[in-house]
């Protein structure tokens, strides 16, 4: 078999020129994904808290009792 030569032929970039983006450090990437992970459980919190009061006072048991179980994940120390 004969060999097969490969020719390479390189163009002039004529576009914008494109920039690295700098790598965020992981302290603050850890930091905002624990921000982000509080504001999450304590809006889900105050969202099931409301959820289980509106349930106490229309006289709802049963949604009453399935809500304060899933409450219980959020109180759980």
């Amino acid at each position: 078999m004969n060999r097969q030569k490969e020719g390479y032929r390189f163009y002039r970039y004529n576009g914008k020129a494109l920039y690295a983006k700098r790598e965020i450090s992981y302290e603050l990437r850890l930091n905002a994904q624990l921000v982000l992970d509080e504001l999450c459980f304590n809006w889900n919190k105050l969202k099931l808290e409301e959820a289980i009061n509106h349930s106490i006072d229309t006289g709802n048991k049963e949604q009453f009792l399935r809500l304060s179980k899933e409450y219980r994940n959020f109180v759980w120390e």
